[in-house]
């Protein structure tokens, strides 16, 4: 795909990334006196908040997942091109893709995402995978459940033990939320399903190494999610250091702990986007923007998302990679390339408006901190309930995920316990 005559007459906008940033920015230019390519490795738009209900066996992947063509069906200036970027020629302005094609741009806009950081111990991405992607909840959801049917079989008592010892390192809301989903499946999902192994009996251990779980909420409601996730089991380590994972262990501190499954909560890093356009990032690879969300050197050129840093005015650190942040970004900067289009001399800068954040850490229980007003237990649950649901993409998905909750909810039962492809994932002898 490369610059044309059609996309010549209008300013051409590409998107990379389809994700919330993304998303967000595509909705305020469609149908406008632009042209616009979104560019995204797979053809979906993923909700990742609930992706641990995926790796958990609560959702279903096409429950929090909808192809993005059929989002923007009705937009007529938009091309889907599902593809990776390897390189950007910013003097040429020119995005390169994987399969060689080049696309021109006029305004790109960049909201690549993040992955998975293992402080530079990327040995243990082998041992200890993190959740971003539909694959990533897959190859979870699998080493869980393939830990109970192999604690069922075998007869070694110390091996049984590490198959039912779960691991989860990193105390931020994807970790807490593994953890008290974790919790629910294995002490009343699978409650009955096996004759020699007693699933409630597994060890859910919740690591972090800072003074408390959630540090971005308010105290207060940091310890009440500690507490209802220890009155769940979950074993929960504070100033704890993970010094080594391994396909049997992980040591914690001086502290070794038999494990057959870990799963890695505990950090990320920006894309490469700012390696592709040879300007300075921070130690995780972010790029520092101003308050129009540009890069600098570069007026034609945005980052947002986990893509970008960005330091309010007054602020003592940059905004959280959280999907509000992306969806405002991505909201103003589309609001901004065609203020500049239409050749306002006025334009906006970037405000970021805290709507709060949420947490649940199992039925019944979560943490909200909506602006200064905090809620726990079955308020706080209800909130987060209704602010997924509503925050979901399609009266279809919205109804699904509605209707799977409620299920199990009266039931307590997961149906979507399938193990998918190799079920051997470590040795059973060792």
């Amino acid at each position: 795909m490369s610059s044309n005559n059609n996309l010549d007459k209008r300013p051409h906008i590409v998107i990379v990334g389809a994700g919330f940033g993304g998303m967000a920015a595509a909705k305020e230019l469609v149908n406008k006196a632009v042209d616009i390519t979104l560019i995204d490795r797979s053809n979906y738009h993923l909700f990742q908040p609930l992706l641990y209900q995926v790796a958990t066996a609560e959702l279903s992947a096409s429950e929090i997942a909808v192809p993005i063509r059929h989002i923007f069906e009705k937009a007529e200036n938009l091309d889907v091109f599902m593809e990776s970027v390897v390189s950007i020629n910013a003097d040429s302005q020119i995005v390169n893709a994987a399969n060689g094609q080049q696309i021109h741009y006029d305004y790109l806009i960049l909201a690549t995402g993040a992955k998975h950081s293992y402080f530079g111990k990327n040995e243990w991405a082998q041992v200890a995978p993190g959740l971003k992607s539909i694959e990533d909840a897959y190859l979870i959801r699998n080493r869980i459940l393939t830990a109970f049917e192999n604690a069922e079989i075998t007869t070694d008592p110390d091996i049984r033990q590490a198959y039912l010892t779960f691991v989860i390192v990193g105390g931020g809301p994807t970790g807490v939320e593994l953890a008290g989903a974790l919790a629910e499946l294995a002490k009343k999902s699978l409650k009955r399903d096996f004759k020699h192994i007693s699933p409630e009996s597994s060890r859910i251990i919740l690591v972090d190494a800072g003074v408390r779980l959630l540090a971005a909420f308010h105290e207060h409601l940091s310890q009440e999610a500690q507490k209802d996730l220890q009155e769940m089991g979950v074993e929960v380590f504070l100033n704890s250091k993970v010094a080594q994972i391994d396909a049997n262990s992980v040591q914690i501190g001086d502290q070794t702990i038999s494990s057959k499954t870990v799963i890695w909560a505990a950090g990320v890093e920006a894309s490469p986007a700012g390696k592709w356009l040879g300007v300075e990032t921070d130690r995780s690879g972010h790029i520092s923007v101003n308050e129009n969300l540009e890069v600098p050197g570069f007026n034609n050129i945005f980052a947002i998302g986990d893509t970008a840093s960005f330091l309010p005015k007054d602020a003592e650190r940059p905004l959280p990679g959280i999907a509000s942040v992306a969806k405002q970004q991505g909201h103003f900067v589309g609001k901004f390339i065609l203020a500049k289009v239409l050749g306002k001399r006025k334009l906006p800068v970037f405000r970021y408006l805290d709507l709060g954040s949420m947490a649940t850490i199992g039925r019944n229980n979560a943490v909200v901190d909506l602006k200064g007003f905090r809620f726990s237990g079955i308020i706080g649950w209800l909130l987060w309930c209704s602010a997924h649901i509503y925050f979901l993409i399609g009266f279809r998905n919205r109804l699904l995920v509605a209707s799977s909750w409620f299920w199990n909810y009266l039931s307590s039962q997961r149906s979507i316990r399938l193990i998918l492809g190799a079920t051997n994932i470590f040795d059973r002898n060792k």
